[in-house]
């Protein structure tokens, strides 16, 4: 009976350790280190989209009237790219790309002038426009560009309205265009790149100047100035010192990137005597690039009328640009543009023309 209790408690205490073992196993387990190999794989982030520039609509740029009496204009916010270049009479014009954007009024649309084509073309859109200078039917005509134009189509396409005066009163929709440009067997889709090196990482610039405050003099007439705001990171957009609104929301027109491109204008000597404009925008041209509240300067690259412009930094590498909208400023060579930064002021200098390569090929049909 004595040998059976001591066994007893021998089992019992055999029990308890074998427990105990078990649970200190438990125990390291849980808390023993994970070697590397050990680490669970964890799930890749999902890669980041640009979103100013995606999916396969195909691009649709649209001359904007840019004359005082059009203002203020409808769609500028919305296009991923503007282009803002000189016309006749010190005025300057907009064409405005909008790629999958869906705008019930975009305008007031202006005709088409010979050098707007190039930058339609690099942008592989179709071209909507409300009449035309000689050269750029000419040229519309030559390079076989996928157009619109206003003055033939029905108003169900382009419309006039009654708040402005003619000829600063034609609109038009994304939806009236995209229309027109399927029954004239146009397509509609691209998987062109974009002419921006787009990049989801924020661009900073940080060995760039300050840039704060910008004035871009086009001509003695037109003056544009864009003032930077720290808290949204964009540009608020002036012209000959008013703000810039849109036509129906009234909100600032503003901008993540600014681009500046120095390549001079000419008068053509045309037989209509109108002061129609050239450009020599064919070739390496000095220029800026300014985003987040900084500049550095960078050289425009266009080789041919239909290639895309290339934008690279003063080392040769094309310029990473920010997922934005961009507001791409043609202006003189001499033009007087200001950069100021809190604490400094950068002014240009008039750029050295043998330093500048240009070859004009906008004489064609001008």
């Amino acid at each position: 009976m004595k040998n059976v209790k001591i066994l007893i408690v021998i089992l019992v205490i055999v029990i308890i350790a074998a427990g105990g073992c078990i649970a200190y196993k438990i125990y390291q387990e849980k808390n023993k280190p994970v070697l590397n190999e050990e680490v669970a794989q964890e799930e890749p982030e999902e890669e980041k989209e640009i979103q100013i520039f995606k999916g396969n609509d195909r691009p649709i740029a649209v001359m904007i009237d840019n004359h005082r009496d059009a203002w203020p204009q409808a769609g500028l916010n919305n296009a991923y790219m503007v282009y803002e270049i000189i016309v006749e009479g010190g005025e300057t014009r907009l064409m405005a790309c909008f790629k999958g954007a869906d705008l019930e009024k975009i305008g007031p649309v202006r005709s088409s002038r010979h050098y707007f084509l190039d930058y339609a073309m690099e942008n592989d859109a179709i071209y909507a426009h409300f009449g035309w200078s000689p050269q750029a039917q000419k040229d519309i005509t030559k390079y076989t560009i996928n157009n619109i134009n206003g003055i033939s189509e029905s108003e169900e396409t382009f419309w006039r309205v009654k708040d402005k005066v003619a000829p600063h009163n034609a609109v038009t929709s994304t939806q009236a265009l995209l229309k027109v440009a399927k029954a004239k067997g146009y397509r509609t889709t691209s998987d062109e790149k974009s002419v921006l090196n787009y990049v989801t990482d924020e661009v900073d610039l940080e060995d760039g100047m300050s840039a704060t405050t910008i004035t871009i003099p086009h001509s003695t007439l037109q003056s544009v100035k864009y003032e930077y705001d720290e808290q949204t990171k964009r540009y608020t957009r002036f012209a000959r010192g008013v703000g810039q609104t849109d036509w129906d929301t009234k909100e600032p027109i503003t901008t993540k990137n600014i681009i500046i491109t120095q390549c001079d204008n000419y008068t053509l000597s045309d037989t209509d005597s109108k002061g129609r404009q050239g450009l020599y925008n064919i070739g390496t041209f000095d220029g800026y690039y300014i985003t987040n509240g900084k500049a550095i300067k960078i050289k425009c690259i266009k080789q041919e009328r239909d290639s895309k412009t290339v934008y690279q930094d003063l080392e040769g590498n094309e310029i990473e640009v920010n997922d934005g909208n961009t507001f791409v400023q043609i202006c003189p060579r001499d033009a007087n543009i200001s950069i100021e930064g809190i604490e400094e002021v950068e002014q240009t200098n008039t750029i050295n023309t043998n330093e500048t390569t240009n070859v004009n090929n906008n004489t064609i049909g001008g």
